[in-house]
């Protein structure tokens, strides 16, 4: 029992990721509140609009498609915990801004968006540096342990965070969560202020420069990078807007309050857990069937999600798609990673990002118009049939089409980060807002 436990957590026997990983547990569970009590101000300030919902999702992600790809440059060339630094002293300020705006009282729809544009500039600088900061963490051969480690405490935050925000949301409004929010960046900026630079395992020496279109090129080459890259996109772009369907599936066809909300968001949540601990047995790279039956099941449960008669069952099926969202997601990032050149790690890790965030805009707008037209199901049913699908378009390119595998330097161990991004994942990028 003792030694499959010390493998489980045995990324945590390094101090500097320990001090990480207490810190992202503190910031993400903070913004998972922020998440719950944003959604639920611009519900009640626009009668349930769906669209405006769309709006402040895509204006959180549309930063991805113009500037993950150059953040990823930035995190190939400098030092990446500096840059984690900034960036969370950024987001703090602005979430704090925010904060104090919504408790005196004068929030306005606009200033909503204003800030959450902000917030998504700062995070597609952010989630490259920090996805690719894992590897300078623990080194290679500890790098997929870590990896799962990173999704399981992004999701111990997503169960946790929901939940105490719908209870104080119920008490005492939003602007006290979103409070609470702006000062949990600072546990982040602690753990990296206590980092030991000297332990990090960096490369000798950086790239003067990291062109983006070599990453983009090396990753286009690739069949077997390609395919996982495509079917990524529709899946993020449809699949993954659980910030939009969830709390209109709980306040308009459920009728419920911000307590039940945060029920569901959590019932989601523990299944991203359940699924992150299991992914932590992972030692080799998952083929491409194996990335394309993931999203397979994942499309289907999300499909039942939408079509449940109750609350109950709707719970019961989130859970079920939580764990397939971040099994998915896993499966995807290291199939990829483990395919990749390292000398393009982070550009390669920014474009994973921005086909899986980047893309979330569009589909945001178009979900959130379909469930203000056809009904709050409607989206999450969207998300559902379109996986589904593009799992068997690429399963059917895969097979005629059968890509050429080339293992690469850094096939011996897993170096993707951590799947389910924290953030990333709003889902989906380890700090998801």
């Amino acid at each position: 029992m003792k030694r499959p436990l010390h493998r489980t957590f045995q990324s945590l026997t390094v101090r500097n990721f320990r001090l990480f990983t207490a810190g992202q547990l503190v910031s993400v569970t903070g913004t998972w509140m922020m998440v719950v009590a944003q959604d639920w101000l611009v519900l009640s300030r626009t009668g349930n609009s769906g669209t405006a919902l769309g709006v402040v999702t895509a204006l959180q992600f549309a930063p991805l498609i113009l500037l993950t790809l150059w953040a990823g440059g930035l995190a190939d060339r400098y030092d990446k915990r500096r840059l984690l630094m900034a960036a969370n002293l950024a987001a703090g300020a602005l979430a704090l801004g925010l904060a104090v705006l919504v408790l005196a009282g004068d929030v306005r729809l606009w200033q909503i968006y204003l800030f959450a544009l902000g917030l998504g500039t700062v995070n597609a600088v952010e989630v490259p540096a920090r996805m690719s900061f894992v590897s300078e963490l623990v080194g290679p051969e500890l790098v997929p342990n870590a990896s799962a480690l990173s999704a399981v405490y992004f999701n111990v935050a997503r169960v946790v965070g929901p939940g105490v925000a719908g209870l104080l949301i119920s008490r005492v409004d939003t602007g006290p969560v979103m409070l609470v929010n702006a000062f949990s960046y600072l546990a982040t900026w602690g753990g990296l202020r206590l980092i030991r630079p000297a332990e990090l395992h960096r490369a000798a020496r950086r790239p003067g420069r990291a062109p983006v279109g070599e990453g983009i090129r090396h990753v286009l080459s690739r069949r077997d990078l390609a395919l996982p890259m495509a079917l990524v996109a529709v899946v993020g772009m449809f699949g993954f807007n659980f910030q939009l369907t969830l709390p209109l599936l709980a306040k308009v066809v459920f009728r419920a309050d911000a307590a039940a909300f945060g029920l569901l968001t959590t019932a989601l949540a523990a299944g991203s857990l359940v699924a992150a601990f299991v992914t932590t047995g992972r030692r080799s790279r998952p083929g491409l069937g194996h990335v394309v039956a993931a999203a397979a099941g994942f499309g289907a449960v999300e499909a039942l999600a939408a079509l449940a008669p109750g609350f109950v069952a709707a719970a019961a099926l989130l859970f079920l798609t939580g764990f397939g969202s971040i099994y998915f997601s896993q499966a995807a990032n290291h199939c990829v990673q483990l395919g990749a050149d390292p000398a393009y790690r982070g550009r390669v890790m920014a474009l994973f990002t921005l086909v899986f965030q980047g893309t979330t805009p569009f589909g945001a707008l178009l979900v959130g118009a379909l469930a203000e037209s056809h009904g709050a199901r409607s989206g999450l049913l969207l998300g559902g049939v379109a996986s589904a699908f593009a799992a068997a378009v690429v399963l059917g390119v895969h097979r005629t089409f059968p890509p050429r595998v080339s293992p690469g330097p850094g096939a011996a161990a897993d170096p993707g980060p951590a799947g389910g991004d924290p953030r990333g994942a709003r889902a989906v990028a380890d700090r998801a807002p």
